[in-house]
């Protein structure tokens, strides 16, 4: 199979299993604001969705909130999420690190997320990969969020490929679409896992639990 032009990584549910974490704590700052919510509901808002529309759809549903920006609701949320999470490392998926790690020797690997760039970094750094990284694409780098295809559009048009030789990582059925809309090849990592979200997985190319089950060496 022809080598890639470029590797681009999801990240939360992909790299880091951050989803039911952050939807805890998403839930129990609202419960804190009088808004009483489950986390897997929450779960089903943010799930693939980029922070600045999750911000915007937990505004509309929840008017105790309503009113914060991006970055005023991230400042109140983090104390939430590292009590759900003391241990930064413990959220880190080992084998989708390795497999990044072996696809950075076949071919340039970017991390394209719907988390703010910043967060992106410290996860980078955290996962041991950034400096495997040409670059990293957040919220704030594109106008709309997946599953629009416009950060991988983006992110082709930064690496200087055809986006049908681009290979996007992805975990959530927004995040497939749009890979898929963009052009791309789509690795889709299942992982699993029930719940209410539902992940769609057709159009992808590799449909795999872990990462660990494919080698990129081997396949390009």
């Amino acid at each position: 199979m022809k080598k890639p032009a470029a590797f681009f990584f999801d990240l939360d549910g992909t790299l880091v299993d951050t989803e039911m974490p952050w939807a805890a704590a998403i839930a129990a700052a609202l419960a804190d604001r009088g808004a009483h919510t489950t986390p897997e509901h929450v779960l089903s808002v943010i799930t693939g969705r980029s922070w600045f529309d999750i911000n915007a759809a937990l505004a509309a549903e929840f008017p105790q909130i309503s009113g914060m920006t991006p970055d005023q609701a991230g400042e109140i949320l983090e104390p939430y999420f590292k009590r759900v999470v003391p241990d930064p490392k413990s959220i880190v998926m080992r084998s989708s690190v390795e497999f990044l790690k072996c696809a950075a020797e076949v071919a340039p690997c970017a991390i394209v997320s719907g988390s703010c760039r910043d967060e992106i970094l410290k996860a980078a750094a955290l996962c041991g990969v950034d400096g495997l990284l040409g670059f990293v694409l957040g919220a704030e780098d594109y106008p709309r969020g997946k599953p629009a295809p416009d950060c991988y559009l983006k992110a082709a048009a930064i690496a200087g490929a055809d986006p049908g030789e681009c290979v996007a990582v992805e975990d959530s059925a927004a995040g497939v679409r749009s890979g898929l809309d963009a052009g791309m090849r789509v690795i889709g990592l299942r992982r699993g896992r029930p719940g209410a979200v539902p992940r769609y997985f057709d159009g992808c190319e590799w449909v795999v639990e872990d990462l660990s089950e494919l080698d990129p060496s081997a396949i390009f």
